[in-house]
């Protein structure tokens, strides 16, 4: 019974840091990683590679900014079969792109 309840205690924790960490402007390195649902070597990749934005204010902790990692998340939207088609009528009618 002790066990069952420590257990969904530490569950309750990890939510509630999950929550803090969703709603704080700027994420350490580990927040980051579990904010993007991301292995902390896969970010560590895009870090290196330059790929995502961060901070590394004295060169060496790293440090995000959550709005860019929503705005770098949401990069390159896929289109719809309808906008594609949409896009396709368009162009055939005009001749241009949209």
């Amino acid at each position: 019974m002790e066990n069952q309840l420590n257990s969904r205690l530490n569950a309750i924790e990890e939510k509630l840091e999950d929550l803090s960490a969703s709603q704080r402007d700027v994420l350490t390195f580990q927040q980051a990683a579990k904010y993007l649902d991301f292995s902390p070597s896969f970010l560590y990749k895009l870090t290196s590679q330059g790929r995502i934005p961060h901070s590394k204010p004295n060169g060496k902790r790293i440090y995000f900014d959550r709005r860019e990692l929503d705005r770098w998340l949401l990069q390159n939207p896929v289109k719809t079969q309808d906008e594609i088609e949409a896009d396709a009528l368009s162009f055939t009618k005009s001749g241009k792109r949209s």
